[in-house]
């Protein structure tokens, strides 16, 4: 035994090994969030920029800052005809106000998309672009394009920079439960959706939730949100070991669940880096979350659960093939996030992963990540299967009622 095991020299020595890693890891991947382009244009600030000038009648339209509740109140006192004019004379400010009626955020998130796949497409055409760049414009529009296929519904579009989008599977409206999934690093338009690894992108991973939880429970109306509608940071760089982009989103995710309508409980599905961001927004949360269940952490910015500050069960799985227990779980000076959700001394009810296979599978058809995550998001607690060397991750499931 080392006669030092406890000791702070020792602690000293790990710190600085964890901090040697997070260094090497960095100098190999790129510091991605300094040197990280920022496109031109932005459609978006434009947008609201014409909005605020803008009038209905005699009417000052409200500020795109104002709280879901005036906003809603705003919409609820126009016509379906005055609504409709504010959605095709400002489609990407209306599908992006949270307050506004789902249904017509959706009609104007359809409208802003038609109008940037006509952008994209002029530019596949422009000599003035390099050839990477009408490249890149031709694979944006055919991504738009497949985004207005019939039937695809979208909560959020903003095709600004590297682009933001939240897509809707289910009846949000009238659900009785909403499940929110939170992704990682490298989430932006080009990979809302992935041909390949279908199931590895906020798009297929939407799309098997809402089948999982139809199957778990027929009887039960639920909504699953695919909301990749924050700046993720691009790569293994200074952006995914620090908090920056997390706290953004993290007040980004919050205003999400604050305007959802109706009074559904609302459940969080957090992947990666997506954990980061959930465990940055939970003690600001509505009551109405009830679960916020991560996959892949590399941590929560907490020492353990209790300092998420939530009244809503916390759930944790990790593969047992999967890189990002390699990681140091360290915070210090504010790079790394914390310990580790699935060890013995965070706190948080930990489930199987089986099936997941890596990193980017917990959303894989076939799995028990998958089976586990559709039965928190249906509410089906006791069908939830526990980690194979963890017993009672369900315990007192019961007693502890929702928040």
């Amino acid at each position: 035994m080392i006669p030092f095991a406890s000791s702070p020299a020792l602690m000293t020595w790990r710190t600085l090994l964890a901090l040697a890693v997070v260094f090497v890891m960095l100098a190999t991947t790129g510091w991605t969030a300094v040197q990280r382009g920022q496109g031109s244009a932005d459609p978006l600030k434009a947008a609201v920029a014409a909005w605020r000038k803008g009038t209905l009648g005699n009417r000052h339209l409200p500020s795109t800052r104002s709280s879901p509740r005036r906003l809603a109140a705003f919409f609820g006192s126009l016509t379906a005809k005055e609504q409709s004019r504010l959605a095709d004379r400002y489609p990407l400010v209306v599908g992006n106000l949270n307050g506004a009626p789902v249904n017509l955020r959706f009609r104007a998130n359809r409208l802003a998309l038609r109008q940037e796949e006509a952008v994209e497409r002029r530019r596949t055409h422009d000599t003035q672009l390099s050839p990477d760049g009408r490249h890149t414009a031709e694979k944006t529009m055919q991504q738009y394009e497949s985004m207005l296929e019939p039937g695809r519904t979208f909560l959020a579009f903003d095709p600004s920079g590297d682009g933001r989008a939240a897509e809707v599977f289910g009846d949000l409206t009238h659900a009785r439960r909403i499940s929110v999934i939170v992704p990682g690093v490298d989430t932006n338009m080009l990979t809302f959706q992935k041909t390949g690894k279908w199931y590895s992108a906020p798009a297929g991973m939407g799309s098997s939730l809402y089948t999982a939880e139809r199957a778990a429970s027929p009887a039960t109306s639920t909504a699953v949100i695919a909301w990749a509608d924050y700046t993720a940071p691009a790569g293994l760089g200074m952006d995914a070991v620090i908090g920056t982009l997390a706290q953004a989103g993290a007040v980004r995710l919050t205003a999400l669940t604050d305007a959802l309508p109706g009074s559904a409980p609302v459940s969080l599905f957090c992947h990666s880096y997506g954990s980061v961001v959930c465990g940055m927004a939970a003690k600001n949360l509505p009551a109405r979350v009830t679960d916020v269940a991560v996959a892949g952490s590399p941590g929560m910015r907490v020492s353990n659960a209790r300092g998420l500050r939530t009244r809503a069960r916390v759930w944790a799985m990790r593969d047992r093939g999967d890189w990002i227990q390699d990681i140091p779980y360290v915070d210090v000076v504010g790079l790394g996030h914390g310990a580790d959700p699935v060890s013995s001394g965070f706190g948080a009810r930990v489930v199987s992963a089986a099936g997941a296979q890596g990193h980017s599978g917990y959303f894989q058809p076939g799995t028990t990540s998958l089976d586990n995550f559709a039965d928190i998001g249906v509410g089906d607690f006791d069908a939830v299967a526990c980690a194979q060397d963890v017993s009672g991750c369900h315990s007192g499931i019961h007693a502890q009622p929702a928040a």
